[in-house]
């Protein structure tokens, strides 16, 4: 193990609200993570922290083994991009650039102007009028040509059009083999994010409820659908984490790793297995964990 970011007990209270409850991880060095989670669900408040702009309650944060407060040691060795991030009324996105450019020792100016053609930012256009999908491409091209060691993006592309998250993905994967660190991904496009996350850490409720690597996760759960009492009777005694009927047809998605004798069992009931997405198996688990007493959770907040 080689962590970059140590987390121990971490915890912040608004006055009566807990944002982020008691939650300890670590995030190793030249992997791309995915923070994942409801809207709400603590995620900012977790970056935020460990990006020294926001006070933990309580609890202990080291990046590369220092306190990250008031540390420029550190702090420019990280990359905080986010979704509502503010400029200067009168600035332009060369001036951003600019700036970061002389914030962030390994800046690719080449990347930056790669990256400014593909998304077709205009570059003489005060920032405050750009529109929404613009403004995020300001916030992914410093993302990405910053090649900070440790880069954090809270959701600043969800105001790009489909191709150009793409090239967003694209870039991120490619710059990324060519030029390993860490990146935390915060994103509700969970299924659209997956294959490029090698670890997950999902927050619900200020809490940490799933820290595994991405292909573990894959293999964590299954769709079990059919006769409703075939079904039932397979599943008796597992762990449910959904149960869906329609008239005599049932489908339950259970965790743990199906093994061959269970699939000769499911075979032999003639009943079909299907996989499940990384977003419905986050879904399907904050539901779990929250109990039959929490609200529904939307799969839209999630998207």
């Amino acid at each position: 193990m080689n962590p970059v970011i140590e987390v121990q007990n971490l915890t912040k209270r608004y006055r009566d609200t807990v944002a982020v409850d008691d939650v300890s991880f670590t995030i190793e060095k030249d992997v791309i993570y995915g923070l994942l989670g409801r809207n709400g669900a603590g995620k900012t408040t977790v970056m935020s922290m460990l990006t020294a702009q926001n006070f933990a309650t309580s609890g202990h944060i080291r990046v590369f083994g220092e306190h990250p407060y008031e540390n420029a040691r550190v702090l420019r060795r990280m990359c905080f991009v986010r979704e509502s991030q503010k400029y200067p009324d009168d600035a332009l996105p060369k001036h951003a650039f600019g700036t970061a450019r002389l914030f962030f020792p390994n800046w690719d100016q080449d990347l930056a102007e790669r990256l400014t053609d593909e998304l077709q930012l205009p570059l003489n256009k005060t920032i405050k009028k750009l529109s929404r999908g613009q403004l995020s491409a300001v916030g992914v091209i410093i993302g990405l040509a910053s090649r900070a060691e440790i880069t954090f993006f809270d959701e600043p592309y969800l105001g790009l059009d489909a191709v150009a998250r793409q090239i967003f993905y694209d870039r991120l994967i490619e710059d990324y083999t060519e030029h390993p660190r860490t990146v935390i991904l915060s994103s509700h496009l969970i299924d659209e994010v997956s294959n490029l996350l090698e670890r997950v850490l999902v927050i619900d409720r200020g809490r940490i409820v799933m820290d595994e690597d991405t292909d573990a996760v894959r293999d964590r759960a299954a769709n079990i659908v059919g006769d409703s009492a075939a079904v039932d009777a397979f599943v008796a005694g597992r762990e449910v984490i959904h149960r869906e009927s329609l008239g005599r047809v049932s489908s339950i998605t259970v965790l743990g790793a199906l093994t061959a004798d269970d699939r000769q069992r499911l075979a032999a009931a003639q009943l079909d297995v299907t996989p499940v997405s990384l977003q419905q198996l986050i879904v399907r688990t904050t539901q779990h964990a929250a109990g039959s007493t929490a609200a529904p959770i939307d799969e839209g907040a999630l998207r």
